[in-house]
């Protein structure tokens, strides 16, 4: 279960270290079960451990045993294939990932005792535990370091075809394995961890294009932050427009909610909502005839005129079509509340006339400032917030034929604006704001908690 929260808006999937003063977008915390199930896919599931171990070279077993304690050799051995591998993490707090693989490691080579020669198989069982700890954090990237590493072996099952092998050779075979495989397997380990190090951080690091509008550049903020309950990653998120130009949002550090019993926590800051929100509906004036047959608020607009405008505005009562145009009027500011998101949006309304001589007559120029309500989805891996209209407030900014009563015009804007704008500016938002796919967790089964 993953859940997303807006501070913000938090989905039910990553967490801040309130330590961490740091300009972010995102702030996620990842819970053990989650890592675990990351680094198993990781290393496990894809093969990553099998084919590091399948390069293996192993150093030949020499000795006495065997038959009449005749000398012994056993060479050429190599991986055959790792057997019921397993993965379990634990978070160190302040330090990074505890790392315990357990599997059995099957070897096969070619067995010589005395002058008896025949192909060898050896089952052992492994145990490997290593501290995995994240350093040298520098433009979005940080390297992992392998530490404490302790490789034990367990049980080792010996056999050949014949089945004339003595114990003695068991035993040769156990005291050499034990003095050589550890200095083998923990490279490797250190290798796997350096590979998923770089894979992992390709979920963090990313530009993800925003539709036409732009980008949001995610990239990892700061050195991971690990408590004894989650993994905590701070995001940077920089929304840039078509053409390179950033912007601005600010982030200062909040107090975040508990993971709880989820695998993510993925907080996104009300600032970069914002910013985001001011790429989105970066959108052209709307301009239309008003006609019979476009737009009812529009014609209940016009007819409405007739009640406000003076006497001596022939214009208002005339044949010509009138324009209407809309414009967006600054940034919208997007609010968050307890369970509760809106966005105030100022639009000014122009009604005009376009006269023969080419001029623009002014009938009325409004300002209205709207309340709009936010319903918050995820699809596809995308935030999608849809507006309806929730308040209006109308003032009136000028009039070039005197109009200066508007009070009767203020339920006719709204149907306008609910008829006209409302649609293009959805349609605007419904591309969604593309979330990281942070380590791969996948957005299923998503709570939203504003």
């Amino acid at each position: 279960m993953t859940v997303l929260k807006l501070f913000g808006i938090i989905f039910f999937c990553g967490l801040l270290s309130p330590s961490q003063e740091v300009l972010s977008g995102l702030s996620c915390a990842v819970s053990p079960r989650a890592m675990q199930n990351v680094l198993s896919d990781a290393i496990i599931h894809n093969g990553l451990l099998q084919q590091h171990l399948q390069g293996l070279v192993l150093p030949n077993i020499m000795g006495e045993g065997g038959l009449l304690n005749s000398p012994t050799s056993i060479t050429g051995l190599h991986l055959v294939q790792v057997r019921l591998p397993r993965l379990s993490v634990v978070l160190l707090p302040g330090i990074g990932v505890q790392l315990t693989i357990g599997a059995k490691l099957q070897l096969s080579g070619k067995c010589l005792v005395g002058l008896l020669s025949e192909l060898i198989d050896i089952l052992v069982d492994v145990n490997i535990t290593a501290n995995i700890k994240c350093t040298n954090f520098e433009s979005g990237t940080v390297q992992v370091v392998t530490e404490d590493c302790l490789c034990i072996l367990g049980a080792i099952k010996v056999k050949v075809l014949s089945g004339l092998l003595t114990l003695s050779v068991n035993e040769m075979v156990l005291r050499q394995l034990t003095a050589t495989l550890p200095a083998l397997l923990c490279p490797v380990v250190d290798i796997v961890m350096n590979l998923v190090n770089i894979q992992l951080l390709g979920t963090l690091n990313a530009v993800i294009p925003v539709g036409t509008a732009g980008t949001i550049h995610y990239q990892l903020a700061s050195i991971p932050y690990t408590s004894g309950k989650f993994l905590g990653l701070d995001l940077d998120g920089a929304v840039k427009q078509v053409g390179g130009i950033t912007i601005p949002h600010d982030s200062s550090p909040s107090a975040l909610p508990p993971l709880m019993d989820r695998l993510l926590l993925l907080v996104m800051r009300q600032s970069f909502l914002n910013a985001i929100l001011t790429l989105l509906l970066r959108m052209p004036p709307q301009t239309f005839p008003c006609t019979p047959d476009i737009f009812s608020g529009a014609n209940r607009l016009h007819e409405a005129l007739w009640t406000v405008a003076p006497a001596g505005c022939s214009a208002c009562r005339g044949t010509s079509p009138l324009n209407i145009k809309l414009t967006l009027g600054g940034n919208p500011l997007i609010l968050l509340e307890e369970n509760k998101a809106s966005v105030e949006l100022s639009v000014l309304i122009q009604v005009f006339l376009n006269r023969l001589d080419g001029s623009v007559l002014n009938l009325l120029l409004l300002k209205a400032d709207l309340g709009l309500n936010v319903r918050v989805s995820i699809v596809g891996g995308r935030l999608v917030l849809r507006l309806a209209l929730g308040s209006t407030s109308l003032s009136l900014e000028s009039s070039d034929v005197g109009i200066s009563n508007i009070s009767i015009l203020k339920p006719h804007c709204s149907s306008l604006l609910m008829e006209t704008l409302l649609p293009v500016m959805n349609g605007a938002l419904s591309i969604g704001i593309p979330l990281p796919n942070v380590l791969g967790i996948p957005l299923i089964k998503v709570d939203v908690q504003i």
